[in-house]
């Protein structure tokens, strides 16, 4: 008789299911390995040493830092699970931080952490997992993977709207999701904490993380001109007809939709329209000028089988994470890994280098980076 599939989904007894668990040192992913130790499953937990460990060390509230990976192996030691941190450092500057610079220098508004699922936990991570021997890695996050027709896997968000973590999650392939699992995906946040502090962690009351963990106190300017220096070079800030209006020192440190902190008075308000990194130049105007209706879509990630039809599929989309989902419709592009989308209402501060990501519900389908606009594309614009 075959067994009934254990919590995780596998037909056997969780003390001969193995798992890798990615231990961040924060209280999330310590909570998923002491459910699954609880539980009675092969635990193994694996925490990547990102970035410089002697520079991170008396940084708190970001992931993989020093005393992040010390808190880590003192939560492995307390649910008496084995515990390894592996030095992805060169691995993580090369897919993450060096495109995070280069994208800013582009004129764009990256978001790194997507590279990092992408590139390096649900790549390189999942890979050594699978070298481990390991079933499944499992992981923090705030989402959920429900099976739907035919049992095959769907991602959708998290239980807790107020914790959802799709939006940094849409470049996981089906492939990928097949061997992922989510454990905290229909919990909420104080319920976490409380079993945090019953399995005895001193993690219980750590503080979430808040900044990009290579970005000191939300200073990405900073870190982008130690790492490109010609990124901080001064230039012009000019209206759309190009009348110069002010100076500014480096168009790192302005995003499309901007409104503050842009220095030029005006009789409206003026917001930023776009960036044209060739010229040093930012571009500002009225909000008006910022409205989009249509969106590309560049390195589409497509979950649903089948693809997007060519007739057009009617979703919804965020555009930016902390903003609420959108009514759209998703029309296939000029080649596969491209998509249009077509703005039911009118959008504001659309700026490229941040993800469109579609849903059907709670179920995430896909998404990709927002491209240029075809004018600035095709010009030394990076609007």
């Amino acid at each position: 008789m075959i067994p009934a599939p254990n919590s995780l989904g596998f037909a056997k007894p969780p003390s001969e299911t193995r798992v890798v668990v990615a231990m961040s040192g924060g209280v999330d992913s310590s909570v998923v390995a002491g459910l699954l130790a609880r539980e009675g499953y092969d635990v193994v937990g694996i925490t990547l040493q990102l970035y410089d460990h002697g520079a991170a060390i008396a940084r708190k509230g970001a992931c993989c830092a020093g005393q992040d990976i010390h808190d880590a192996r003192n939560v492995a030691a307390r649910l008496g699970i084995p515990h390894y941190v592996l030095d992805y450092e060169s691995r993580f500057r090369q897919s993450v931080i060096d495109e995070f610079a280069d994208s800013y220098m582009q004129g764009e508004t990256p978001i790194p952490c997507i590279r990092c699922n992408q590139r390096v936990k649900f790549r390189d991570l999942l890979q050594t997992a699978r070298d481990l021997g390991a079933d499944c890695l499992a992981t923090g996050h705030y989402v959920q993977r429900i099976l739907g027709a035919g049992g095959h896997p769907e991602l959708h968000r998290g239980a807790d709207p107020r914790r959802d973590q799709s939006y940094f999650l849409y470049t996981t392939t089906r492939d990928q999701l097949d061997y992922l699992r989510f454990p905290l995906g229909g919990m909420d946040k104080p319920d976490v904490r409380r079993l945090a502090e019953g399995f005895g962690l001193a993690v219980a009351d750590k503080p979430d993380s808040q900044d990009i963990c290579f970005v000191p106190d939300g200073d990405y300017a900073s870190v982008v001109a130690k790492l490109r220096p010609e990124a901080v070079e001064p230039g012009e800030i000019v209206d759309a007809q190009g009348h110069v209006l002010g100076r500014h020192d480096g168009v790192i440190r302005f995003t499309v939709g901007q409104r503050k902190g842009i220095g030029i008075a005006g009789p409206e308000p003026l917001y930023v329209l776009r960036l044209d990194a060739a010229k040093r130049q930012v571009v500002v105007g009225p909000k008006a000028a910022l409205a989009r209706t249509e969106v590309s879509l560049r390195e589409l990630n497509w979950l649903e089988a089948g693809g997007i039809p060519a007739a057009g599929r009617e979703v919804t989309v965020k555009l930016r994470s902390a903003q609420p989902a959108v009514a759209a419709t998703i029309y296939p592009g000029l080649s596969p890994d491209t998509a249009r989308l077509d703005l039911t209402v009118a959008e504001f501060g659309v700026a490229p280098g941040q993800a469109g990501v579609v849903y059907d519900g709670d179920r995430l389908l896909g998404g990709g980076w927002i491209a240029r606009p075809a004018a600035a594309a095709g010009s030394s614009a990076a609007a």
